[in-house]
């Protein structure tokens, strides 16, 4: 038979680090009702720690840098992504727990608790950003499609990056207004007219700081082609980091996600840069 003696001494010390992770955060959370969560899960997580502490009878320290990665990770990006991303790593560890199930009586009930109890007061967990994931997205995606889109149409027409930055930031800043009121319309129609403000908010930061990423490269470099190779990179870049955070904190697909958002921008810009030419020759424009 095996010697898990190892995997259980890691599995133990896994335990008493989320223990620790979770007693932190609580500590440091406002929210009454939040902080009730944090300080019930830690108390799981001490439980089963104490579990594989019978088995091993040995005592061990915690990942002590694991704690503080976590904790800042929870407290920059948010609770929801933070936990989430932690027990995301911990999954790792539930294929040695099936093994042990036949040789170790209560494997199979803290299994249990991992999968259902833990995951459904993380569930409880209310954060006012990720309420507002729908706007941030309407306001992100759109920045993209339709800045990425313009931006190549018009690196092709103007081919001077000053003119193309100029036109860029216009279009983009009227676009976000733009964007930020039709959600606060859309918001008061659906009858959230509570939500309706925070929303349009969250969609035009959403727009606007999109734009400004987006633009830099036209502020910074000289050549247009170059300037439009590196916002097209920007916003690769920036689907990826946005659909892997929504991705962790909704528990979704993160490939088809990034897949068809990264298809929808780039398929548009390459639409657009063939029009800027076009225009460009049918008008006879040579700046």
């Amino acid at each position: 038979m095996k010697d898990y003696k190892k995997e259980m001494l890691i599995a133990q010390r896994i335990e008493t680090t989320e223990y620790h992770i979770y007693k932190k955060l609580a500590s440091k959370t406002k929210d009454e009702k939040n902080k009730q969560i944090l300080r019930q899960i830690a108390e799981d997580e001490k439980t089963h720690a104490d579990f594989w502490e019978k088995i091993t009878g040995l005592t061990v320290k915690p990942y002590r840098l694991k704690i503080y990665w976590f904790f800042w990770i929870a407290r920059l990006f948010g609770l929801t992504f933070g936990i989430k991303l932690l027990e995301r790593g911990e999954e790792r560890a539930q294929g040695v727990y099936a093994e042990l199930i036949p040789t170790v009586p209560g494997v199979a009930q803290l299994i249990e608790d991992e999968e259902e109890h833990e995951n459904a007061l993380i569930g409880m967990i209310e954060e006012e950003g990720l309420e507002y994931i729908g706007s941030v997205v309407l306001g992100l995606n759109d920045a993209l499609v339709e800045l990425t889109g313009a931006l190549a149409g018009l690196s092709l027409a103007l081919r001077n990056t000053r003119l193309i930055a100029l036109a860029g930031l216009i279009t983009g800043i009227a676009a976000s207004f733009s964007m930020a009121a039709s959600e606060y319309l859309s918001k008061k129609t659906e009858g959230e007219e509570k939500k309706a403000l925070k929303s349009s908010i969250y969609t035009g930061l959403a727009y606007v700081v999109t734009v400004f990423l987006l633009i830099l490269p036209y502020l910074l470099i000289g050549h247009y082609l170059i300037c439009l190779a590196v916002t097209i990179s920007v916003a690769i870049f920036i689907i990826l980091i946005f659909n892997y955070y929504v991705a962790v904190a909704r528990d979704l697909s993160f490939k088809r996600r990034f897949l068809e958002m990264a298809s929808i921008s780039l398929g548009v810009s390459l639409l657009s840069f063939g029009i800027g030419y076009l225009i460009r020759l049918v008008l006879g424009v040579d700046i």
